[in-house]
C-alpha cells in the first residue's frame, strides 16, 4: 500500500457546505454592522457564525456564561452536596483516565475541598479496570464508607454500576457529556446538556466543562445559604486553568463557552500558572502550555496510573509538584518510544502488502494497548484509510479504531458486529474487542464496508483553505489581527491561506529534518517552515510553487516577522 495520493485543496465554504454567496453576504454584514477587518469577517462567516455569534466569540466573558442550574439534574445535584456536606458524608469523584477526566476530577476535588467536604478521589487504571466506572471502584468506595460518587467525563451509560450504588446505600450524581444511550443509569441524579429536556444552551461542553458548571451552581447555593459569612468566599476562576486544558484535550468545539472558558483558562495559566502547570512546563522544558503538555497528562494514564495527573493538579508544593512532573516526563518519553516503534511495525507490514485494500487492519501481540489509538490515528494521517490496531493478549484483542470523511466508524463496526465481542464509539473514533480467532473474517468484512462505502477519490486526503493571499497581503499586522481569533482548534481551526506561483529561493534544511526556503512573489519574500518534509529540499531551489499554509508571527532576538507554517505544496 502506498502513501495517499496529491492532496486535494478545497475552499473552506466547499468543505462546510455553504453557499460562497452567503459566506460573502455574511461577511459583508460584519464588516457594516462591527466595523470587522473584511478578513476576520470572512473566517467568523466560514466558521459558520452571524453577527450575534460573532459578538460573542470575539467579547465574550465570564460574565455572559449561562446559568448552570439550566442544566437539567443540577438543583437536585446540589442538593444532595450540600446535604452531604453539612452532614460530613463522605463524597467521592470518579473520573477517567484522560486528561478531561483528570482535569475534571481536579476541579470537583478543589472546589468541593474549599466548600469544606470530605472528598476523595479515585481514576481506573486503564489496563485493569477500562473505561468509566466500575463494580470494583464501587465496591471500594463502599468499604470506604463513601455516601455519594459524582462521576466526570463517564456515567452516563454505567445502568449496571448505578443498580450496584444504590444497593450499596451510594446515591450517584452522573456528571457527563457523552451522547445519550436509549437506556439511562438509574442514578441518582444525572447532569449531563445532552439529556432529553435540558435547558442549558451549549451542549459541546467536555466533560470538565459540566464539572466546572456544577461547581459553580454548588457555590451559588452555598452563598444563599450564607455558608461563606464566616469565612472567604471561593474563587472559582482558579479552576479555570483545569477546564482550559480539558476543553482542548478533548477536541470539543472552541467556540461559544467552551472559548470563554478555554481563554480565560490560558491567561491564568500565562499570568499564574498552578505549581502542576509550572512544574511540567519546566520538566518538559517548554514554555507554554501545548498540546505536548497535555500528553504528559495523558501519559500516565496511558501506560501507569492517571491518578497521577490529579495529584500533580492538586498538589500545592513545587518541589512534590517537579517530581511528580519529571515522572510523567519519563512516562511521556516511553510512550513516545512505544509509539514509534509500534508506527515503525504497522508501517512495515502495510508496506510489505495488503494492495488494494481501503482500509488498515494489522494485530499484533507486542503492542501495548494503551497506545494504539494514537497510533491509529497516525497511520491515517499518513495513508487515509480507516485503520484499525489490536493488541492481542490470550486469545483476545483490544482495539483501537480511527478513521476518515465518508466512512461512520461505529455503524461500519455495528455491520460486523457479529465478529466482535464488544465495541463502542462514535463517527471517527471507536475501540473494539474480538477474539484472536475472529481477526480475520473481522479484517475482510471490514475492509468490505471500506470498498463499498469510499472511492479513490475519498482516500484523497483534503486540507481546506480560507482565502488566496498574496505575498505582499500578508503582513504582520494582518497576522496579529488573525491571532486574535485564537484559540485555534476544533471548531475553529486556524486560518489556512493558498499562495500561488512564488519562487523558492535559499532553501535548507533545519536539524536535518525541516524545510526552510524563502517563497518570492513580484519582489515580495516570505519566510516559510515546513516541519518534517526536509526530504523534499532536493531540485527546489529555483522551482514555482503553489503553497497552503498558515501565518504565524517569527520571533528572534528580538524582532518579529511574518512566516508561513507550510501544510503542503506543489511544484507547478
Amino acid at each position: 500500500m502506498n502513501r495517499s495520493a496529491l492532496k486535494r485543496w478545497i475552499p473552506r465554504e466547499q468543505r462546510c457546505g455553504l453557499p460562497p454567496e452567503e459566506v460573502t453576504r455574511t461577511a459583508d454584514s460584519l464588516c457594516r454592522r462591527m466595523g470587522m477587518d473584511p478578513l476576520v469577517a470572512r473566517i467568523l462567516s466560514l466558521r459558520g457564525l452571524d453577527e450575534n455569534s460573532a459578538e460573542l466569540f470575539l467579547n465574550g466573558t465570564l460574565a455572559k456564561l449561562p446559568d448552570p442550574y439550566l442544566m437539567k439534574g443540577m438543583g437536585r445535584s446540589v442538593a444532595r452536596l450540600i446535604d452531604a456536606i453539612r452532614r460530613r458524608q463522605r463524597i467521592e469523584v470518579h473520573g477517567d483516565y484522560d486528561a478531561d477526566g483528570v482535569t475534571g476530577t481536579a476541579v470537583l476535588v478543589q472546589a468541593l475541598r474549599s466548600f469544606g467536604a470530605d472528598v476523595g478521589y479515585s481514576i481506573p487504571l486503564r489496563l485493569r479496570d477500562g473505561y468509566g466506572l466500575s463494580r470494583t471502584a464501587i465496591e471500594q468506595a463502599a468499604r470506604n464508607r463513601t455516601r455519594v460518587i459524582v462521576s466526570v467525563d463517564c456515567g452516563i451509560s454505567a445502568t449496571e454500576e448505578a443498580s450496584l450504588a444504590r444497593e450499596l446505600g451510594i446515591d450517584l450524581i452522573v456528571t457527563d457529556h457523552h451522547q445519550i444511550p436509549e437506556e439511562l443509569p438509574r442514578a441518582y441524579s444525572i447532569v449531563n446538556p445532552h439529556q432529553p429536556g435540558c435547558a442549558f444552551p451549549f451542549k459541546e461542553l467536555a466533560g470538565v466543562g459540566v464539572a466546572f458548571f456544577l461547581a459553580v451552581a454548588l457555590r451559588k447555593a452555598l452563598r444563599d445559604a450564607a455558608a461563606f459569612r464566616d469565612r472567604p468566599e471561593p474563587d472559582l476562576k482558579k479552576l479555570l486553568d483545569l477546564v482550559a486544558i480539558g476543553t482542548i484535550a478533548d477536541i470539543v468545539p472552541l467556540l461559544g463557552v467552551n472559548r470563554i472558558l478555554t481563554r480565560a483558562g490560558l491567561t491564568l495559566m500565562e499570568t499564574a500558572p498552578r505549581p502542576g502547570i509550572a512544574a511540567l512546563q519546566q520538566a518538559a522544558g517548554i514554555k507554554r502550555i501545548s498540546c505536548g503538555t497535555i500528553a504528559r497528562l495523558n501519559a500516565s494514564g496511558r501506560i501507569e496510573d492517571a491518578a497521577l495527573g490529579v495529584e500533580l493538579l492538586l498538589g500545592g508544593g513545587f518541589d512534590e509538584a517537579m517530581r511528580i512532573a519529571a515522572h510523567l516526563n519519563d512516562l511521556n518519553q516511553q510512550r513516545q518510544d512505544i509509539e514509534a516503534q509500534t508506527v515503525e511495525q504497522a508501517i512495515e507490514r502495510i508496506e510489505k502488502g495488503a494492495t488494494g485494500r481501503r482500509s488498515i487492519v494489522l494485530a499484533d501481540s507486542r503492542w501495548h494497548p494503551g497506545v494504539i489509538g494514537i497510533c491509529a490515528s497516525r497511520l491515517v494521517e499518513r495513508y487515509h484509510r480507516p485503520t484499525v490496531l489490536i493488541a492481542q493478549d490470550g486469545g483476545k484483542g483490544k482495539a483501537s479504531a480511527r478513521s476518515i470523511r465518508g466512512f461512520h466508524l461505529y455503524e461500519q463496526l455495528q455491520a460486523c458486529s457479529s465478529l466482535l465481542l464488544g465495541f463502542g464509539g462514535h463517527e471517527y473514533a471507536a475501540g473494539l474487542s474480538i477474539e484472536e480467532k475472529n481477526i480475520q473474517a473481522f479484517a475482510e468484512a471490514f475492509d468490505a464496508r471500506a470498498q463499498l462505502c469510499l472511492s479513490e477519490q475519498d482516500l484523497r486526503p483534503e486540507l481546506c483553505f480560507d482565502a488566496e493571499m498574496p505575498v505582499g497581503n500578508l503582513t504582520l499586522p494582518v497576522v496579529e489581527t488573525l491571532s486574535a481569533l485564537a484559540p485555534f482548534g476544533a471548531g475553529n481551526p486556524g486560518p489556512v491561506f493558498v499562495t500561488r506561483q512564488v519562487r523558492a529561493e535559499k532553501v535548507r534544511v533545519l536539524k536535518g529534518k525541516h524545510l526552510a526556503f524563502l517563497a518570492i512573489q513580484d519582489g515580495n519574500p516570505l519566510r516559510c517552515i515546513a516541519f518534517g518534509r526536509g526530504e523534499d529540499a532536493q531540485g527546489l531551489e529555483g522551482r514555482r510553487l503553489d503553497l497552503l499554509y498558515q501565518g504565524t508571527v517569527n520571533e528572534w532576538q528580538g524582532s518579529r516577522s511574518v512566516q508561513a507554517e507550510i501544510k503542503d505544496f506543489r511544484a507547478v
